[in-house]
């Protein structure tokens, strides 16, 4: 039964997985007849005459941005004139008109760096005849990676690579952590938008923000920014970052606190007025997915949210806490059920293992497991992240139940001193544990499944 209970949850998760594939997303949102083009969603619907533009050029970054673009590709063909569109390093599409640039996530490198360069020269390019599509999805934030150069203050890629390190294992949420990554930036916060300007600029985003806040994902590279200088030095001083980061990221911080730097550019910034922002996919939209296919299995589904939050290891006892409900009262949902949520967890490093969110939660929900397994026998739950990878492993997520727990103690690999490490991904790893998918080209947060059968 176990066995058969990890197979569905696989299968209930791939199925989200399924309905967020950025080429389906493309060709469900996008509709050419003639020269007319029209965008349509479940919110809004608008069209755009192409032959009134000079010339159509395609900017974009993301883990997803790459089979968005061959999406877009598909269906203009040699409409586009030109296009750079960034993605993270192995997650690549075969494309003709639109040249593919990797880079490093979640630590930006060198090749980050260039390839905010050479999309902000192209964004330049555009003229006020021009139509610039910008194709966004997580990831972009250290996909793009323009160190700010403001005067006085120059930052260097080695900067923002320390400043990233800091807020990954610091516990800051998307949020935070892009609030002062905008604040660090020359291509984050809307400012990709003012180089755009006064081209006609719409922008199809896959959001991979929990609450698909359009500022936070990638930064918001096309969409006025409502944080501020003092929003971002908040955050250092929230997670005591200060003397941990650069100075020079400090300096500049500080200059921007004291007006001496120009904040990003807000709603009424000239940068925004030709702009359109489209929200085409997003993590409700996978566990929707995720639910039809619980309903086929045979299972009661219960959608919990699409907005967990909170650290990993802490929201793993929600889980079991839930299972246990479950089986001893058929609350909330009576078995066999299946339990559906989506987000993105966060991670306070403690020790020095390897691992991502996914797999810390589902090793806690082991631990927990350890302390107490009653009433939680038959249950199987899986964490795991749409893009195919958790954290910087080549895992997607990992699965957590009794037999696998058994199974770690015949082994010999102790769930606890695994946790107290960090050191999820060997644990799963050793048992055979881990969920891996390969790079899914695509990125809509983490899905959670829990089955009492």
């Amino acid at each position: 039964m176990t066995r058969d209970a990890s197979a569905h949850a696989e299968a209930i998760f791939r199925a989200g997985l399924d309905r967020v594939d950025p080429l389906r997303m493309m060709r469900r949102v996008l509709t050419l007849s003639g020269d007319t083009l029209t965008c349509a969603t479940e919110k809004e619907s608008f069209s755009l005459d192409l032959s009134a533009y000079n010339r159509i050029l395609v900017l974009g970054a993301g883990k997803a941005s790459a089979r968005m673009a061959r999406g877009l590709e598909d269906l203009l063909g040699d409409r586009i004139s030109a296009g750079l569109v960034a993605v993270k390093e192995g997650h690549l599409e075969e494309l003709s008109r639109i040249r593919l640039l990797e880079a490093a996530h979640p630590v930006p490198d060198a090749r980050s760096a260039q390839a905010a360069i050479d999309i902000l020269d192209l964004a330049r390019s555009a003229g006020e005849g021009d139509l610039v599509f910008v194709l966004v999805s997580g990831g972009g934030s250290a996909i793009l990676a323009a160190p700010a150069q403001e005067e006085g203050h120059a930052l260097s890629l080695a900067d923002k690579q320390a400043v990233t390190r800091e807020l990954l294992a610091c516990g800051a949420n998307i949020q935070e952590i892009n609030c002062l990554r905008k604040h660090l930036s020359a291509i984050k916060g809307g400012r990709l938008a003012r180089a755009i300007a006064p081209a006609r600029c719409v922008s199809l985003i896959l959001s991979d923000v929990v609450g698909d806040d359009l500022d936070a994902i990638a930064s918001g590279l096309t969409v006025p920014d409502p944080t501020t200088w003092a929003d971002a030095w908040a955050v250092v001083e929230r997670y005591g970052l200060a003397g941990r980061i650069p100075a020079e990221a400090e300096a500049l911080l500080q200059a921007g606190l004291a007006g001496r730097v120009p904040d990003t550019p807000k709603a009424a910034d000239p940068a925004f007025a030709a702009t359109r922002t489209v929200l085409i996919g997003t993590n409700y939209q996978a566990l929707l997915a995720a639910q039809a296919k619980a309903v086929e299995l045979g299972y009661a589904p219960l959608l919990l949210t699409s907005r967990l939050t909170g650290e990993a290891r802490e929201m793993a006892g929600l889980f079991l806490s839930l299972a246990k409900d479950i089986a001893a009262h058929g609350l909330p949902v009576a078995r066999p059920a299946c339990v559906i949520a989506g987000g993105e967890t966060t991670v306070t490093l403690r020790g020095t293992g390897r691992g991502g969110r996914n797999q810390e939660m589902a090793l806690a929900y082991l631990a927990g497991l350890a302390a107490s397994p009653a009433g939680a026998e038959d249950a199987v739950f899986l964490s795991a992240s749409t893009d195919g990878s958790d954290g910087p492993t080549d895992a997607a997520g990992a699965f957590a139940s009794l037999d696998i727990l058994r199974q770690a103690r015949f082994k010999g690999v102790n769930p606890f001193a695994a946790l107290a490490d960090n050191d999820s991904y060997t644990f799963f790893d050793t048992l055979g544990r881990l969920l891996r998918t390969g790079p899914t080209n695509t990125n809509v947060c983490d899905v959670h499944v829990l089955i009492v059968p």
